[in-house]
């Protein structure tokens, strides 16, 4: 890992940034309609801490929230059509 400039102290990455992207993926792949809006949110109020303290993390809070909607978007669809396979003649 690269030591950043003298003078200057190491940039932190938000925890919660992460935490919101691994509850995305996993949301994605397992329980999204629980995890998907859990990222959403996290990964809403990860931005907003990113903002207001400086840390890294925007992208990861970023990608959180669309990988977050899509997982909310394949399960409803997935819903969508078992329902509509389930109810044809």
């Amino acid at each position: 890992m690269s030591q950043p400039p003298a003078g200057m102290a190491p940039t932190r990455t938000s925890t919660m940034a992460v935490w919101a992207l691994v509850c995305a993926v996993v949301g994605l792949f397992g329980c999204g309609v629980v995890l998907g809006p859990v990222a959403v949110a996290l990964g809403r109020q990860a931005r907003r801490t990113v903002r207001r303290t400086g840390e890294a993390g925007d992208g990861l809070a970023m990608a959180a929230i669309v990988v977050g909607w899509a997982a909310i978007g394949s399960w409803l669809l997935a819903v969508v059509l078992i329902a509509a396979a389930g109810f044809g003649p």
